[in-house]
């Protein structure tokens, strides 16, 4: 039986104005329900941008996007009410509490504030910050922000969720913590988008990939049929620089 997609992503193409080449140009793949699905390329290859226009921050220039099977361009806002978005930059106010930020958050997704505050306390206590609710987050250390920031994304109960370098520079403990709700999410059915520069991590975490290079597509699927299609590859690392020539950090 074919899972069915979430994501339907045609003929993608979106150039920022004054640059002489597309940042994405021709992308087209599919993000099954109940996937996790890692979005991965050098630096410079189009992955934020790609993320952006999914999720509905960014226009873009030609091509398609189907989200929940709605057309991006017409039910943008429908569309962003129903996902979940942990940017790579923290999107967060450093001068109020996290139990601030977090009533923020909940109430642009159109949340009650018990409903709000019943949502943060469980995710803060999930997430180890419950005794730091009422820290500013300027006072947070990185791990901690990175956490909160997951949290924001994860008010409104997504069933859809782009994660763009989610686990950056963060500690191993806060790492740990945020694999662990990415896979108790998978089993209560979410399906991610998630973008990293660890290839490890995300062949561990992901069932199925795209590898982008200069905006294009240059391989799709799991990990096993990429494999099967380029010899002489044994995991992800040795697939991304044959593919591509260079480290995901070039």
């Amino acid at each position: 039986m074919t899972t069915p997609s979430i994501i339907e992503v045609s003929g993608l193409r979106k150039i920022y104005k004054g640059s002489i080449r597309p940042a994405v140009d021709n992308l087209s793949f599919t993000v099954s329900e109940g996937d996790i699905f890692g979005l991965l390329g050098p630096n410079g290859a189009g992955k934020s941008t790609t993320l952006m226009t999914l999720c509905g921050l960014l226009g873009i220039d030609g091509g398609s996007i189907r989200v929940f099977g709605l057309d991006a361009r017409l039910k943008g806002a429908e569309i962003r009410s129903r996902i979940g978005v942990a940017p790579q930059e923290i999107a967060l106010f450093p001068s109020l509490t996290a139990r601030e930020n977090l009533l923020y958050f909940g109430r642009m997704y159109g949340l009650e504030g018990s409903e709000i505050r019943e949502r943060a306390r469980g995710l803060l206590s999930g997430f180890g910050l419950s005794d730091n609710a009422d820290m500013r987050v300027s006072h947070f250390s990185g791990g901690m922000k990175r956490r909160l920031n997951l949290i924001a994304a994860l008010l409104n109960r997504p069933k859809l969720l782009f994660l763009d370098e989610p686990t950056s520079g963060v500690d191993v403990q806060s790492r740990n913590m945020i694999l662990a709700y990415m896979r108790q999410m998978k089993t209560e059915g979410a399906t991610m988008v998630y973008s990293s520069h660890l290839l490890e991590e995300a062949e561990k975490i992901c069932d199925r990939f795209a590898i982008i290079d200069e905006g294009r597509l240059v391989a799709a699927g799991t990990l096993e049929e990429m494999l099967g299609v380029n010899g002489g590859c044994d995991n992800l690392e040795q697939l991304f620089l044959h593919l591509t020539g260079r480290g995901i950090r070039d």
